[in-house]
């Protein structure tokens, strides 16, 4: 091998992350398939009635998620790989992957910053206009596929109405709520509203949790990679 003395430390170390990064990349996959497949957002997410399909912008931010680890692994084995064999045209290559995936990683994170609150409010958006064909005293033809909707929600959130609902809801209540009593409307913690919000804050939460670590070790393998190409390139057995 070509490199001796700390630089050969520093291409362990980078084997060493990009190994971590290989591992995080197989977690984020695994992580953003269950996102995907989790039971109380895909309940929720395959709703629609009069021809209005509920918001899928939640799927927009699991689809990168799923692109990231895919792509994320098989970096990590390339960087893994062009350590161990002291590569100058694999760690470039590597690092240029590298850059390109911090890059979308950057943009992703800026992208959920500013819409942060618009899956829970398209959601619920969503939820209210299924309340509000369901209360239809004119008995509408999309009422009572708005009346399971509102089941689904009902059920899957463990939630019922929307915290200030109206006296002819509270009237329904029995029908549309039927596992909950009539004080379990008045509580915040059984608004739909509410638990739409918690729901999505948790998983944004685990998307932005995974992404933050991702950053970090990025950044040490861009630092290692220089550093292992400068000394590839200057130890004494490379012309």
């Amino acid at each position: 091998m070509a490199v001796t003395g700390c630089t050969k430390c520093i291409k362990y170390m980078l084997f060493f992350f990009n190994f971590i990064f290989w591992l995080a990349g197989g977690v984020i996959l695994g992580v953003a398939l269950w996102l995907r497949h989790d039971s109380q957002t895909s309940n929720l997410l395959i709703l629609q009635f009069d021809d209005q399909q509920a918001p899928g912008t939640f799927y927009i931010s699991v689809y990168i998620l799923i692109a990231v680890g895919a792509v994320m692994m098989l970096v990590g084995f390339l960087g893994c790989y062009g350590a161990i064999q002291e590569s100058q045209c694999l760690l470039g290559t590597f690092f240029f992957f590298l850059v390109i995936l911090f890059a979308c990683e950057v943009a992703a994170a800026i992208w959920g910053f500013m819409n942060r609150d618009t899956i829970s409010k398209e959601l619920i958006n969503f939820y209210d206009s299924a309340y509000i064909k369901a209360m239809d005293v004119s008995g509408s033809a999309s009422k009572d596929s708005a009346i399971k909707v509102l089941d689904v929600f009902h059920k899957t959130l463990d939630c019922c109405g929307k915290g200030d609902d109206t006296a002819l809801f509270l009237q329904l209540a029995t029908t549309l709520c039927p596992t909950k009593s009539p004080e379990d409307f008045q509580l915040r913690s059984q608004s739909c509203h509410f638990k739409l919000v918690e729901l999505f804050s948790e998983k944004l939460y685990v998307i932005g949790l995974a992404a933050l670590v991702v950053a970090v070790i990025m950044i040490f393998e861009m630092i290692f990679t220089m550093v292992l190409c400068c000394g590839i390139r200057n130890s004494p057995g490379v012309y």
